[in-house]
């Protein structure tokens, strides 16, 4: 007979909540790591935009052009606050997802490990029965003899 866990569709369900919990983590920690990108992006045309309205401050330029550069400088540095804003709500979403994760994960594990022990005492009760069988056939045929 087969070695058969009564848990096993349990620990199967563990086990699939488990990979869900981690792609949902994995999502978030994609999703921080593509803002973050944004957010250096964003960094990135404000600094240049500063640098360029440096070396053109002291040349002639339109009043409309000036205008025009401060404007898209405000609008980068809302969309600067707006991405960190979004990266600090997506630590705190992954901090509480890790939370869940470790916990599903213990879950699984506890049912893994039980698993484990009733595979191990099967097997041995298995070798036990065996090596009875093996030495009950030795005496069999020494008595014989």
């Amino acid at each position: 007979m087969a070695f058969q866990f009564p848990l096993a569709t349990v620990l199967r369900v563990r086990g699939i909540l488990e990979e869900r919990e981690e792609r949902m983590l994995q999502t978030i920690l994609c999703e921080i790591s593509q803002t973050q990108e944004s957010l250096a992006r964003t960094e990135a045309e404000i600094e240049g935009s500063d640098a360029s309205r440096r070396a053109e401050m002291f040349k002639r330029s339109l009043g409309h052009n000036v205008h025009a550069s401060y404007g898209g400088v405000k609008q980068l540095k809302e969309s600067r606050e707006v991405f960190e804003a979004q990266i600090e709500r997506l630590k705190q979403l992954r901090d509480r997802q890790l939370i869940v994760y470790q916990q599903a994960r213990r879950n699984r594990e506890m049912l893994t490990d039980m698993r484990e022990e009733k595979r191990t005492a099967y097997e041995s009760d298995l070798a036990r029965d065996e090596q009875k069988t093996l030495d009950d056939n030795y005496i069999a045929r020494r008595g014989r003899i």
